[in-house]
């Protein structure tokens, strides 16, 4: 996430270090993923990105956002194909297999 609010905003580690205020190297170990960053340090840096953490209610844990996504790029009639071909496939389970 910071790696990414920081590309966004066009800063190197170290511009961004200088902004937040924070030693480059921080910045660094944060976006390796070897430190958790404490919270109020990750909405530091973010702020120097022109970023911010938000809340929002947690969604289902079953919930496959991913597949959701994928579903939503694709036409009308190509999510119409692939109903078909899903229902077709789920009406096929139990069944013996043809010989």
């Amino acid at each position: 996430m910071l790696r990414y609010a920081r590309r966004l905003a066009g800063l190197t580690q170290r511009q961004l270090a200088e902004r937040a205020g924070v030693p480059q190297a921080t910045v660094g170990r944060i976006e390796a993923g070897l430190i958790t960053p404490r919270v109020d340090t990750l909405e530091k840096l973010l702020r120097a990105s022109g970023q911010s953490l938000a809340l929002e209610e947690a969604r289902g844990a079953e919930e496959d956002r991913s597949l959701i996504r994928d579903r939503l790029r694709m036409t009308p009639g190509q999510r119409a194909r692939l109903a078909v071909r899903e229902a077709r496939a789920m009406a096929s389970i139990g069944r013996p297999a043809r010989a």
